[in-house]
């Protein structure tokens, strides 16, 4: 299983090191023939309004009882846990007579973590195609939502004691 961790609002110096990190890991991996190390699904971040936002993991091949979304104390976890499946059920029989040219469809268990704002609430999940859709909202409370004070111009200003 592996665990990564990402936040929701990364920084571009994040983005970059973690392309280049991608970038090398590929070629080392080409160069010596072994899997890559960074064996979580793609995902997409999308704000799609202000306080509006979609996350999309994608998940071919996995069945939606196999998917777990949870959000806990600021963090919102997506894990994968592959169910071993009979060998009646998944031709897996048949397989053991076969060898593969190349294997390269994901097939072990995953965890995303993502560090979440406050206030940030999933509304609503949804498997189609391969992708899971998260839909996110982040509601502040009024009285913690900036405030523009006004500044009153000319007139002099005392202050009475009574």
């Amino acid at each position: 299983m592996s665990v990564q961790q990402f936040s929701v609002f990364p920084s571009l110096a994040d983005s970059v090191f973690s392309d280049r990190f991608n970038r090398i890991d590929k070629l080392f991996s080409q160069l010596t023939g072994d899997s890559l190390v960074t064996s979580v699904p793609a995902y997409d971040l999308q704000r799609v309004e202000d306080n509006r936002y979609a996350l999309t993991v994608s998940v071919p091949g996995w069945k939606e009882h196999e998917l777990e979304i949870e959000l806990r104390g600021g963090r919102l976890s997506v894990a994968g846990h592959r169910e071993k499946p009979s060998q009646e059920a998944s031709g897996e029989a048949r397989e053991e007579n076969t060898s593969w040219i190349h294997r390269g469809i994901s097939r072990h268990d995953f965890q995303l973590s993502f560090s979440i704002p406050e206030h940030m609430k999933v509304t609503g999940a949804s498997l189609a195609e391969g992708l899971l859709s998260i839909d996110l909202i982040q509601e502040i409370p009024e009285s913690e939502k900036p405030r523009r004070i006004p500044i009153a111009i000319g007139g002099q200003r005392t202050l009475e004691h009574q």
